[in-house]
């Protein structure tokens, strides 16, 4: 508790030190964390293989790509982002000075998640960086070697005071949930969600939780299903299905079942070989635990294809469940794992209900040639997000807001969305000591003359463009002149 107190403390001071406020240091710290990525590229994608088992290639396109990326549009954009944003006036304000400012919310929390150790945490780093916070860092105690490994390389580039990052598992993330944040950013599921929102409510301290859910992917008959299947197969089972908004399990009528069953099993085998367990291109489940909790979910239910599993390294299959059942265990949980259960619906809007008699998910994918049946699955249901004939997508737009709604989090960052998230949006108006005729409408005693002027001024509305404000201002200058003469 003292250790967290501590380092809590060195960024606040830090923080308030204002050091971290000029755009000059915010720029010098996303530099020297570019410079980072690139200069120890290799130790990363070494933490990240040991961890999960990943290929080079697939752990720079998953978690290195994304994170330099992220950082030349921060670099690129900062300025625009931070600067002073003017809003319109009314006709008593049209001589006033009215714009919202970003500003910095102070020493902001990030704890990270596991199945994407690196991006996870570096990600929501740079928005916090650029809003000109104070950050502590917590990587996830599961994925332990990019944990340490983060935690080596942090000090070396960035402030010490400013950026401080914490291991451990749950003993430590509890001692730094007791200490007062400004923001916290968390990513993982939802039983810790509740206990880092309950923690943050102690200091009314807002949240952003990522979280997950059950992410169904709906695929109407009216579609070219080697394509859907070939996309659905690419995003279910990357990271070895352990991703948040990869597709949790699929709706299809009965008609098209056993054709989609086919489609994804010959894209296992055009992605992975036969031998699915030499391939470099397929990862391992993080721990002997996750590893048990998704054999576990395989009990009882009709395996189309794969099943096997080696727990001495945590190998489990690509696998493909059909007529599964609503009620089965398997349908009770985010699976987080290479396990596809295909449940069958007579039409579309029996996909829809299915899918709104539960939680909201984190993400919502919809296969079709018919773009108004996309567009009538997006406005009937809810979710964080949703990528149409495609899967996963919508979170590497960044100008695209990415969390979840209800159950499968608050919040979002990504792009321009992430500074905003670790930034207030002060309301600023500032105003001359002239003409004070016009502020008699609202000084006691109150009539209804001056509430009528006032609705006026208030409630006035002109044609937009040049004419529209020269019309604006004109009322303005008559207006003021003759309340002047009527008040004084």
């Amino acid at each position: 508790m003292e250790r967290m107190q501590q380092v809590v403390g060195r960024a606040r001071a830090a923080f308030n030190s204002g050091r971290c406020r000029s755009l000059e240091f915010r720029m010098q710290q996303l530099k020297a964390l570019e410079r980072m990525v690139q200069e120890k590229e290799e130790e990363i994608l070494a933490a990240i293989k040991a961890d999960l088992h990943k290929s080079g290639p697939n752990a720079y396109s998953h978690e290195i790509l994304g994170v330099l990326g992220e950082l030349a549009l921060a670099m690129d954009k900062l300025p625009s982002w931070a600067a002073p944003q003017p809003v319109k006036r009314n006709l008593l304000t049209m001589r006033d000075e009215a714009y919202i400012c970003p500003e910095p919310l102070g020493v902001v929390l990030i704890i990270g998640a596991w199945n994407y150790p690196f991006v996870l945490v570096m990600q929501p780093l740079i928005g916090a960086i650029a809003a000109g916070n104070a950050v502590v860092v917590k990587p996830s105690e599961i994925s332990e070697n990019t944990a340490q490994l983060v935690a080596d390389l942090l000090p070396q580039y960035l402030d010490r005071e400013l950026y401080p990052v914490v291991t451990g598992g749950v003993p430590e993330t509890t001692a730094l949930l007791t200490q007062r944040f400004d923001h916290i950013l968390y990513t993982g599921n939802s039983t810790v969600g509740k206990i880092v929102m309950a923690a943050a409510a102690k200091h009314l301290t807002p949240v952003t939780l990522e979280l997950g859910g059950k992410s169904p992917c709906y695929i109407d008959k009216d579609c070219d299903l080697a394509v859907a299947c070939r996309r659905i197969t690419w995003g279910k089972y990357m990271n070895c299905g352990q991703t948040c908004i990869a597709p949790d399990y699929i709706l299809c009528e009965p008609s098209i079942q056993s054709e989609v069953v086919e489609n994804i099993k010959a894209t296992l085998q055009e992605f992975y070989g036969e031998e699915v367990k030499s391939s470099p291109d397929y990862e391992r489940i993080i721990n002997k635990h996750h590893f048990k909790r998704i054999v576990g979910l395989l009990e009882g239910q009709k395996i189309a294809y794969g099943g096997e599993a080696d727990e001495a390294s945590c190998f489990i299959a690509p696998t493909i469940l059909t007529d599964v059942s609503p009620e089965s265990k398997v349908m009770e949980e985010e699976i987080f794992g290479p396990v596809l259960p295909i449940l069958t619906v007579r039409s579309v809007d029996e996909a829809i209900e299915f899918i709104n008699r539960r939680e909201k998910p984190l993400a919502l994918y919809v296969f079709s040639n018919n773009k108004k049946l996309i567009k009538r699955v997006i406005s009937e249901t809810s979710s964080g997000g949703v990528t149409g004939n495609d899967v996963i997508m919508h979170f590497f737009l960044s100008t695209l807001p990415f969390g979840g709604v209800g159950n499968s989090g608050m919040g979002a960052y990504h792009g321009k969305h992430s500074f905003e998230t670790f930034s207030h949006r002060r309301a600023c108006l500032i105003k001359d000591l002239k003409m004070e005729g016009t502020n008699k409408l609202r000084y006691p005693p109150g009539s209804q003359k001056k509430v009528d002027w006032a609705k006026f001024f208030l409630l006035k509305r002109t044609n937009k463009g040049r004419i529209g404000v020269v019309i604006l201002a004109l009322l303005g200058i008559v207006a003021a002149v003759v309340i002047k003469m009527v008040y004084y």
